[in-house]
């Protein structure tokens, strides 16, 4: 069984395939973590959690010297009773006070794994392929019951973990803080390692050694955010990609979020996430329940890449659902950067008629097709076509979309309202607001309150007829600011701090109810590009375009940050034009086209502008990605040279120096980061795809041999580029231990990308 019970000991030990993770009710009734590491035979209790007391740190029970809950590693830890560290749950008593202690008083073990009521989760299509454990912990004094959840998959090294409250006493309480999960480590000796960043530059991976005191990454936007993805990890300090401890935790969820690790005073670790406390509260009235987003724990013994792969088997497998999860998506061709908001139906038509001859295979009508919307400052809530731009309408379009044979799909941004906009003129307390205050504009809208179910009902309803009249096949969603003012017209004042997550709450049902009514809709996430591609979208849309940001060497940084725990299937990737329209660089096509080749291919520029050459150039590639689309979408992904693979390459990021200067920020770009390489292989390892860009040339350089990695040692590879140009045949072995010679690639941002295939045995 992966989960047991020792009522002798009172010790729960939850196994993966590879993994252990163990705790013991004591006596008191306090929940102590004991362990989580390699899978173990038999845990001994006594040897993990010595008691003792400590200078400072008050004794819970008085004729217990021995006993101090500001030293016990602890499953949910709680405010008030002791223990100085960061809480897990932070209550307010109808008396103003806030002491809470939990005592044990119940536990089941369940076969498979139950949903998590109005919140996205992981999920088993089988019982038999998860165990859960339910443990109720009790506050005697109010009634609180928490309900600790942990599911463990029994094919994958992954624990979820998240938290129930239950108002079992006869007076309200107030949630102050209400994380999934903590787990305290008795060491410090770890590096702390965030994806953090900016619009058009997310997800950078940053590294730097624990200190004393707390450290981490929040959101206090509304959103995941650009600035700081819901994930961390703690490594050993010679962590790279194939060796080396890493924890890795990353929390489903689209709002407010906290994220951290707290070193104590006797070098202990505790990490603690979920929803951000900060300007976060809940009134649980008496018989209510509430719900903690679930947390994703993932540990690996093989360095970074063994973590990546769990995270992405799971997410791709048992997080994404519908028609769309195990489908090879389609390549793409997006009109904004073509057109902006200057189009008509004949421009729109002769750039899909041009991208249908070079092999695209769905055509996307961007911002600017509905209200009078000619630029950002309008119309966004009036979702009718622009019948200026579009004079036959929608359908007509996607008519004549579909003529070409091509799919058809359409940007919408259903969370926003402009102020001009004849939605506003009819609802102006639709929107996010403080009575008595401005409100703050950006990207001149203001955001729906999705905490109101009339809004959610009307944003379903509006975009069912959207999507109904015309043949969409596809849907980009975005939004494009995050929250200000967050009050609701609805709520009562001391329910107002409820406002933030009760619109997440909101989103999720809305899209929960558009995706199950239009199974057959591909639907994209985007929040100004990769603002919230976080786990919690992924259940729903199933792809997330990774940033605004679309150069190929920007990319690189953005993509291999959103690859250390999303997969591949997962993110959008497209080629844009040279001149990049957001730096400014001159790449060569054949980069562009490799680098967007990590993802969900697509592009992102006008095909009528392209020379003889370059459209050429350009149905080769498509057609050589339709060949490799398997292998990228559904492979295993091996990181072989970037920050994390290159220690104290970068200022920002790569080493354990934390001097997070400029480089760092700005993607880890320059001479001392000159090259980034990857590959993709086959669950069978009999396909693999690897790929290295050269950001900067240097002189007199070293010849290099690239290294693979997740091969068949036993079988041999033969090995060809993208040309179709042969290597020659290799075995595994010696691909993975002598590596390849790449030879020198002359000039800055050059690309090679090569293809893998196993040969039959002579012996076979």
């Amino acid at each position: 069984m992966p989960i047991t019970y020792e009522p002798e000991e009172r010790l729960f030990h939850l196994q993966s395939p590879h993994t252990s993770y163990a705790l013991q009710v004591l006596e008191t009734g306090h929940v102590a973590h004991l362990y989580w590491g390699p899978r173990l035979r038999r845990i001994h209790p006594e040897t993990l959690l010595p008691l003792g007391g400590r200078s400072f740190s008050p004794n819970p029970i008085p004729e217990r010297d021995d006993y101090s809950l500001d030293t016990l590693p602890q499953e949910y830890p709680t405010y008030g009773r002791s223990d100085y560290r960061a809480p897990a749950c932070h209550v307010l008593e109808p008396d103003g006070s806030s002491a809470t202690e939990l005592r044990f008083a119940a536990f089941r073990i369940l076969t498979g794994k139950p949903r998590l009521a109005g919140l996205p989760s992981t999920y088993v299509e089988q019982p038999d392929e998860a165990d859960t454990l339910e443990l109720d912990l009790v506050d005697p004094k109010t009634g609180l019951t928490v309900t600790l959840q942990y599911t463990v998959y029994r094919n994958l090294d992954v624990l979820t973990r998240a938290a129930r409250f239950r108002n079992g006493g006869t007076q309200p309480l107030s949630l102050q803080r209400a994380l999934s999960m903590s787990v305290d480590f008795p060491s410090a000796d770890f590096d702390l390692v965030q994806l953090s960043g900016a619009w058009a530059r997310e997800r950078g991976i940053l590294r730097r050694p624990l200190a004393p005191g707390i450290q981490g990454v929040e959101s206090r936007r509304g959103a995941s955010s650009h600035q700081h993805n819901p994930f961390i990890a703690l490594a050993s300090p010679d962590a790279d990609h194939t060796h080396g401890e890493v924890y890795g935790f990353n929390l489903v969820y689209s709002g407010n979020f906290l994220a951290q690790a707290e070193v104590d005073q006797f070098a202990t670790t505790r990490v603690s996430l979920g929803i951000a406390p900060f300007d976060f509260a809940w009134r649980l009235e008496p018989g209510e329940t509430f719900q903690t987003p679930e947390a994703v724990l993932v540990y690996s013994d093989q360095g970074f890449g063994a973590m990546s792969r769990t995270y992405h088997r799971l997410y791709r497998t048992r997080l994404c659902r519908g028609a769309f999860r195990d489908t090879p998506r389609p390549v793409v061709i997006n009109n904004w950067e073509a057109t902006y908001f200057d189009f008509d139906e004949a421009m729109l038509l002769d750039v899909a008629r041009h991208a249908a001859r070079l092999g695209v295979e769905l055509f996307v009508l961007d911002d600017g097709w509905f209200g009078h919307r000619s630029d950002d400052r309008s119309s966004l809530g009036d979702w009718t076509v622009n019948l200026q731009k579009l004079p036959s309408g929608l359908r007509h379009l996607s008519d004549e979309i579909h003529a070409l044979g091509l799919r058809f799909g359409l940007w919408v941004e259903p969370e926003m309202i402009s102020p001009d906009s004849d939605l506003y003129r009819s609802h102006p307390d639709w929107c996010l607001h403080i009575p008595g205050r401005p409100r703050t504009e950006g990207r001149h809208q203001l955001v729906l309150d999705l905490s109101r179910q009339d809004v959610c009902r009307w944003i379903v309803e509006t975009l069912t007829r959207v999507f109904s009249e015309a043949r969409v096949d596809y849907v980009k969603w975005d939004m494009n600011r995050h929250m200000t003012e967050v009050g609701s017209a609805q709520l009562p004042p001391e329910r107002q701090r409820e406002t933030a997550h009760r619109y997440i709450l909101g989103l999720y049902q809305v899209l929960e109810e558009l995706t199950s009514r239009f199974p057959n809709i591909l639907f994209e996430s985007c929040s100004g590009g990769g603002g919230r591609f976080d786990p919690g979208m992924l259940y729903y849309m199933p792809q997330t375009w990774t940033s605004d940001d679309s150069d190929a060497i920007a990319r690189l940084p953005i993509q291999a940050g959103t690859r250390l725990v999303y997969p591949a299937v997962a993110m959008a990737a497209h080629v844009s034009a040279s001149p990049n329209h957001q730096v400014g660089r001159v790449t060569p096509l054949e980069t562009r086209a490799f680098v967007a080749m990590a993802g969900n291919f697509g592009y992102e520029l006008d095909p009528r502008k392209l020379t003889p050459q370059e459209q050429e150039a350009t149905r080769r590639h498509i057609a050589l990605y339709k060949e490799i689309r398997p292998v990228v979408q559904f492979g295993e992904y091996y990181p072989l040279l970037d920050p994390l693979a290159q220690p104290g390459a970068g200022g920002g990021g790569g080493g354990r120096t934390g001097q997070a200067g400029p480089a760092g920020w700005e993607g880890f770009e320059g001479p001392t980061l000159p090259r980034y390489a990857w590959m993709y292989v086959t669950p069978d390892r009999r396909e693999a795809v690897a790929c290295l860009v050269q950001v900067l040339a240097q002189a007199n350089p070293l010849r290099y041999r690239l290294r693979l990695q997740g091969l068949d040692p036993g079988k041999d590879y033969h090995v060809w580029d993208a040309d179709g140009r042969s290597w020659g045949t290799f075995g595994g072995d010696e691909l993975m231990s002598c590596g390849l010679d790449v030879g020198l690639l002359a000039g800055d941002f050059r690309a090679l990308l090569l293809r893998l295939k196993a040969e039959p045995h002579p012996s076979a």
